[in-house]
């Protein structure tokens, strides 16, 4: 699985992005959001998580 994205990285694809855990891996409740250009991701529910390009 590839690396996770940090939450407040910009300069992102805009589009939905997933909430994954600290190496890719799936979450209960994960958080979906989506982000248009220009926009930084935003943070998790945990501290460790990313965000992975649904």
């Amino acid at each position: 699985m590839a690396t996770p994205i940090k939450p407040g990285t910009d300069n992102q694809k805009p589009g939905k992005y997933l909430e994954v855990g600290p190496r890719g891996g799936k979450v209960s409740n994960p958080r979906i959001v989506r982000i248009d250009k220009g926009d930084r991701l935003p943070p998790t529910q945990k501290p460790g998580n990313g965000w992975k390009k649904n």
